[in-house]
């Protein structure tokens, strides 16, 4: 049996792939969370073969997860198919990313690919990612433009982030370059899409 834990935040979606999975002969569904922050303890009083995480949970996202459980096989099981965030989930060291519109088949076929010590990406968003390319903008400009994007003004980014005007300002206007933007409203867009924040 290969045992799953999955991680998602929304009940509905949650209980059918347990309810999908759980139809499955050789896989047992052993726990259920609901919040990022609750994923570790649960694998380690469970101790899942396979964790599905989605990447947008509250507590800790999906990626932030999947780094703390580099020593597990992690699939994102995720509505996200964006490049940026498979070059981040590929960083954090998981087995799989399935995008959730792929049929339940390409979900059991990937934890059973995954158990047997394969790497499962979603071919299309594959193909994304490699015409993409990794995020051009750096960890800062990422964060400053992650909270540039709620229609803060330069001082209260520089405030929120312990930096200077004039540096909240070179920040912007270096993600605006990077992201072929023309206002930073604009480049947190482009950068939100491509899965860069």
């Amino acid at each position: 049996m290969i045992r799953v834990l999955i991680a998602d935040d929304q009940d509905l979606v949650r209980g059918g792939l347990a309810a999908l999975l759980a139809l499955e002969p050789d896989i047992e569904v052993v726990a259920e969370v609901g919040r990022g922050d609750q994923v570790v303890a649960a694998a380690a009083e469970h101790d899942p073969d396979v964790v599905l995480l989605d990447i947008e949970m509250p507590g800790l996202s999906g990626l932030e997860v999947a780094e703390r459980l580099r020593d597990r096989r992690v699939i994102i099981v995720t509505t996200f198919g964006r490049p940026g965030y498979l070059n981040r989930a590929l960083d954090a060291g998981v087995a799989g990313y399935v995008v959730k519109d792929a049929p339940v088949t390409e979900l059991t076929a990937a934890v059973r690919r995954v158990m047997a010590g394969e790497r499962v990406i979603d071919p299309k968003l594959a193909v994304t990612a490699l015409t993409v390319g990794p995020s051009p903008l750096t960890q800062r400009e990422a964060e400053v433009l992650r909270v540039a994007s709620d229609g803060s003004t330069v001082a209260d980014i520089a405030r929120r982030l312990f930096l200077t005007e004039g540096t909240v300002r070179n920040y912007l206007s270096s993600a605006i370059g990077k992201t072929g933007a023309r206002n930073r409203a604009e480049a947190a867009r482009v950068a939100e899409s491509r899965g860069w924040l």
